[in-house]
C-alpha cells in the first residue's frame, strides 16, 4: 500500500482509527468486488480519502457500514467496513491511476517493464485497469477521461520541460485528476455547494503529492538517471518546501468553506497527518504539537487571519502571499538547525534507500509480506519494491512526543479555529 498520507495510530485514537481501516477495507474490498482480487494491489492510502471525503458530506443513514470477513491483513478478524458509492469512486480513481503509472514505468523502461517478455504483459494489465476504472466511474457517474487527459499531458510538459520551466506547470496535471476527483464526492453527497472548496482542495492535494514524490525520488532518479522534476526544472528545496507549505494552507483554507455532516477524519487526514507527510519527505521531525498541547507546524495559525503557521518549536513563519518561507530561528532542538539542510538544519535527505528490487523479487516479497500480516501489524517493515521503511497499517505510533495520547485533534478543534 502507497500513498503520502500515513496516519500516526495514536494521533488518530481509537475511533478515527476505527473509520480509517473502514475506508481502507472498504476501498480494497470494492477493487475485489469490482474487479477480481488481483485490483486489490492497487490499494492505496491516498485513494481512501475519496472515501472519506464522500462519507463526510453525506447525511447519516444506514447502509454506509457492512461487516466483512476475516483477513489475513487484519489478523483474521472481521470488521465494519465502508461500501456505498465513495468506496467505489475511490477504487475507480486508484484504478484510473495505477494503470497510468504502470504506463509511464514501461514507456521509462525502469527495471524489469524494460524487457521485452513483461513490458507487453505490464502494458495490459494497465489497460485492463484502465477500462475497469471507466466502467466503476461511470456507475458513480464519474467521467475518468479527465484522469487519462492529465496523465496524457503529463508525458507531454515531461518531454518539453527544462531548466527555467516553471514546477506548477510539471504538476499542473496532476492538480487537474485530484481536483475533479475530490469535487465529485460533493456530487455523490449531495453537496454541490461544496464542488468548489474541495476541487480547490484537491488541486492542492494534486501539487503535493507530486511535490512530495519528487522529493523522495530525488536521490535515487540523480543516482539511476531517471527523470525528477526537480532536477529538470531546476527548481531547489527551498522554493519546493515553499509551495508544499502554501499548498497545506490553502488545503486548510478550503476544507473551511466546505460543509461536512462530521468532518472530524477528514480534517485529521488533509490538515494534521498532511503536515506530517510533507515534514517526513522534507527530512523534518517531531511531534507536530508543542508542550503546551498547541497544535505546531501545520496545526494552527498563530492568530486567525494572521497569515503565520507556528513551527515546531512555537515560533511563526509568514505564509504567501506575504513572503516565501526563511530559515526559522534556530533553536536548540529546532529540527531545522544544523549544517546540510536547505532551512538551516540537519541533512537534507535521511541516508538513501538501498537498491529496488526487480519486479518478480518484489512480487515474492510482496506475498511474504501479506502471508506474515507484516504489511499490517509489523510495527515497520520493507517495501517489496522500493525497500523503503514503512510503518504497518495497524502498528502502534513510534514518535516521541509524549503528547500522543492527549492528540486527540478532533475533539479538540476549536483549538486551532478549524470550524469542524
Amino acid at each position: 500500500m502507497f500513498g503520502i498520507v500515513r496516519p500516526c495510530s495514536h494521533r488518530l485514537g481509537e475511533g478515527l482509527k476505527t473509520q480509517w481501516m473502514a475506508h481502507l477495507c472498504g476501498l480494497c474490498l470494492a477493487l475485489r468486488g469490482d474487479h477480481g482480487q488481483f485490483a486489490r494491489v492497487v490499494t492505496n492510502y491516498d485513494g481512501l480519502l475519496i472515501s472519506v471525503l464522500t462519507e463526510a458530506q453525506a447525511e447519516k443513514a444506514t447502509g454506509w457500514r457492512r461487516t466483512a470477513g476475516p483477513c489475513p491483513l487484519r489478523g483474521m478478524r472481521t470488521a465494519s467496513v465502508a461500501q456505498g458509492e465513495g468506496a467505489r469512486l475511490a477504487a475507480a480513481v486508484s484504478l484510473v491511476l495505477a494503470s497510468a503509472k504502470v504506463r509511464d514505468h514501461v514507456a521509462d523502461g525502469d527495471g524489469l517493464l524494460a524487457r521485452k517478455p513483461v513490458a507487453p504483459a505490464a502494458r495490459r494489465v494497465a489497460t485492463s485497469w484502465g477500462r475497469a476504472g471507466a466502467r466503476s466511474g461511470s456507475a458513480v457517474g464519474f467521467d475518468t477521461a479527465v484522469l487519462v487527459d492529465a496523465v496524457d499531458r503529463q508525458i507531454g510538459i515531461e518531454a518539453l520541460a527544462g531548466p527555467g520551466t516553471p514546477l506548477l506547470t510539471v504538476t499542473e496535471p496532476t492538480e487537474t485528476a485530484t481536483a475533479a476527483a475530490f469535487a465529485h464526492t460533493a456530487v455523490l453527497a449531495g453537496r454541490s455547494g461544496n464542488a468548489a472548496p474541495l476541487a480547490e482542495a484537491g488541486r492542492l492535494f494534486g501539487r503535493l503529492a507530486h511535490l512530495l514524490d519528487a522529493v523522495e525520488d530525488r536521490e535515487t532518479d540523480a543516482a539511476s538517471g531517471a527523470w525528477n522534476p526537480l532536477t529538470a526544472t531546476g527548481t531547489s528545496l527551498t522554493e519546493a518546501r515553499r509551495l508544499a507549505d502554501d499548498a497545506l494552507h490553502g488545503i486548510r483554507l478550503a476544507l473551511r468553506e466546505a460543509e461536512f455532516t462530521d468532518g472530524r477524519l477528514a480534517h485529521v487526514l488533509l490538515v494534521h497527518e498532511l503536515g506530517r507527510s510533507v515534514d517526513r519527505a522534507f527530512g523534518t521531525s517531531g511531534c507536530g504539537h508543542t508542550a503546551d498541547g498547541a497544535h505546531g507546524p501545520h496545526g494552527s495559525l498563530d492568530s486567525p487571519g494572521s497569515g503565520r503557521l507556528l513551527d515546531v518549536q512555537g515560533s511563526a513563519v509568514l505564509l504567501a502571499p506575504e513572503g516565501s518561507f526563511g530559515p526559522p530561528p534556530q533553536h536548540g532542538g529546532n529540527p531545522y538547525t544544523g549544517g546540510g539542510n536547505p532551512f538551516g538544519g540537519g541533512p537534507s535527505f535521511p541516508p538513501p534507500a538501498p537498491g529496488r528490487r526487480g519486479f518478480w523479487a518484489g512480487c515474492a516479497a510482496a506475498v511474504g509480506l501479506c502471508c506474515t500480516c507484516k504489511m499490517c501489524c509489523a510495527d515497520e517493515y520493507e517495501g517489496p519494491w522500493s525497500r523503503k521503511k514503512r510503518e504497518g497499517c495497524l502498528s502502534d505510533c513510534d514518535c516521541d512526543c509524549g503528547c500522543c495520547e492527549a492528540c486527540q485533534c478532533c475533539e479538540c478543534c476549536s483549538c486551532c479555529d478549524c470550524g469542524l
